[in-house]
């Protein structure tokens, strides 16, 4: 079911399961280059890992062509956010901060997520902001299944509560600009999903509402600047940058996450719908 006037499209319990599917994929994937990282592995080497196990899957990687993108993944290391271009001639090094994005299709439905990995020895500082982002992550993912589940819920909860848990951790910038989105059968649907904002605005929280949730957070300013590329994005100031992201799907009784194994029981308990296998 599509709503017009808005472009949201709502999925069925049954779809959802299919888009869980997808998100097995994606996570298997990111599991298998989380492995394989470490000082000397290039980004093209995770690549080439992520490529060959979602199409062992039987899966299609959502991102090789999309727009022209020519990989699997996106690997940004360093002081680049988002969008970095795999390349065999990007060795990783020791200290290295790299975040792997990562999505599939599989029959016709969509999984994105994203981690962000320390290479070898890294800064504690590092590993923080990385961890602050996945619990930001968290904690706007938790905001929705609140507000679906009591049925006030408003699409800048999960903004507001993202930009408050990063903002209690520490002096971090958060991104402007970009964030999370809608997706189903397209990786990229509306609504999207800002890193910050005031609560109860935006459209409402309802059942069959599937959302990519990507915070991406900075040591420095959160000003950031496109390479020449075209796709590279990467900090103004040269700070590091952390980013993360799960797919989640609200249900009536709460939400499912579906690029995690257990749903993302472990993480948010009872707000984990009763469906969960």
């Amino acid at each position: 079911m599509r709503r017009q006037e808005l472009d949201i499209q709502l999925k069925t319990p049954e779809q959802i399961e299919l888009m869980r599917a997808a998100g097995l994929v994606v996570f298997a994937a990111l599991e298998a280059m989380r492995a394989a990282v470490a000082p000397g592995v290039s980004t093209g080497d995770l690549d080439a890992v992520a490529e060959k196990v979602i199409r062992d899957a039987g899966a299609v990687p959502s991102f090789k062509g999309y727009h022209g993108f020519p990989a699997s993944i996106c690997a940004s290391v360093n002081e680049q956010v988002v969008h970095g271009i795999p390349s065999t001639d990007q060795v990783l090094r020791e200290g290295d901060l790299v975040s792997l994005d990562c999505g599939a299709v599989l029959e016709g439905w969509h999984g994105d997520s994203a981690i962000t990995v320390g290479v070898g020895e890294t800064a504690p500082a590092l590993l923080k902001m990385a961890e602050v982002a996945e619990d930001a992550m968290w904690a706007g993912i938790a905001a929705a299944a609140r507000g679906v589940a009591n049925g006030r819920g408003r699409l800048t909860d999960i903004s507001f509560n993202i930009e408050k848990t990063i903002r209690k951790a520490g002096r971090y910038g958060i991104v402007d600009g970009y964030g999370g989105h809608g997706i189903g059968t397209e990786m990229h649907q509306d609504p999207h999903v800002l890193n910050h904002g005031k609560p109860g605005r935006g459209i409402r929280l309802e059942p069959g509402l599937a959302l990519a949730i990507e915070p991406m957070i900075t040591l420095g300013s959160p000003r950031t600047a496109e390479l020449s590329d075209g796709w590279t994005v990467v900090t103004r100031d040269g700070s590091r940058a952390a980013h993360v992201e799960h797919t989640m799907a609200l249900m009536a009784d709460g939400v499912w996450v579906t690029t995690a194994p257990d749903g993302g029981r472990a993480r948010l308990g009872d707000l984990v719908t009763a469906r969960q296998p």
